[in-house]
């Protein structure tokens, strides 16, 4: 009779197990995959082809990570978009990009040595040197905007702060299907896993070495973005990554923008028929029209 008992309890136990993992997506047991899991996959042609660079970068009037820039490129093109996450000294998670105010703001000082009741009422200043009227961002504000108007954002963490304080902002908000996480190389790619298996990672993969170690990790390929730097890779790089179902981000900032400003925008197009899947770009509106139209 307790043996029966005994293995009652024991396909009680399975049963339950089991009920918990249905509805899950593929990955470890009882993690819920981000949604962007599924929107950025090789498979899914709709996915947004451009990544806009802090926010939005040389437009006059609205400054690099400032939500009011999100909210006016927003408007006009379908993106997703790169921001800065930094920490003040009492811990308040803002977006901005140097270690110092004095560049962006008209404040001055390092961030870490300043407190947020400080800096709130500090004004960014676009790239022109003009100052506006836009205050430096809460990050918690950032994530709250974007979960509301289903937009992406692209994480760039900042050496003033941890990885594990960002990524529980982002779970604090709930917010896990606006967010994608950027890495530098393998170490900080496998922490930002450990720390939150069902985000969608932004990784280093700039040649073959460099996928061939991430291929090595426990990683899942579904959870990558392969960002394939700043300078054209070759084809076959981009090939073996789209045989491996994932999506390749060319870095168009710098040199190659300047190319296409140069050149004509259907640089744009040429580069992103190479294999480049999306373009990480200072020139979002330049680069949306001449691949989106």
């Amino acid at each position: 009779m307790q043996n029966i008992k005994f293995l009652y309890i024991i396909l009680l136990s399975v049963l339950f197990v089991n009920m918990g993992c249905k509805g899950k997506d593929k990955g470890e047991i009882g993690v819920t995959k981000s949604k962007l899991i599924e929107v950025f996959k090789t498979s899914n042609p709709d996915y947004p082809n451009i990544s806009v660079h802090r926010g939005g970068k040389n437009i006059k009037g609205y400054p690099e990570n400032c939500l009011e820039t999100i909210k006016y490129v927003n408007d006009s093109i379908k993106a997703i978009f790169e921001v800065d996450v930094t920490q003040t000294k009492d811990g308040q998670l803002i977006l901005l990009h140097d270690n110092s105010l004095d560049r962006t703001t008209n404040g001055s000082g390092l961030v870490k040595n300043t407190d947020y009741a400080q800096l709130k009422d500090y004004k960014l200043i676009d790239d022109f040197g003009n100052q506006t009227a836009y205050a430096i961002p809460l990050f918690e504000e950032v994530l709250r905007w974007s979960k509301e108007n289903n937009v992406i954002l692209t994480i760039d963490i900042k050496r003033s702060v941890s990885q594990e304080t960002v990524i529980n902002a982002i779970k604090k908000a709930r917010a896990e299907d606006n967010c994608i996480i950027i890495t530098y190389d393998i170490a900080q790619a496998q922490s930002a896993y450990r720390l939150a298996p069902e985000l969608l990672l932004s990784v280093s993969a700039r040649n073959h070495e460099e996928l061939d170690r991430l291929l090595k990790t426990k990683i899942p390929p579904e959870n990558m973005l392969a960002f394939t730097g700043t300078r054209l890779s070759n084809p076959s790089l981009y090939k073996r990554l789209h045989d491996e179902h994932i999506l390749c981000i060319l870095g168009t900032l710098g040199n190659l923008d300047k190319q296409a400003a140069a050149r004509g925008h259907e640089m744009y197009k040429r580069w992103k028929n190479l294999g480049a899947d999306i373009l990480a770009t200072d020139r979002p509106f330049e680069a949306y029209n001449a691949i989106n139209q």
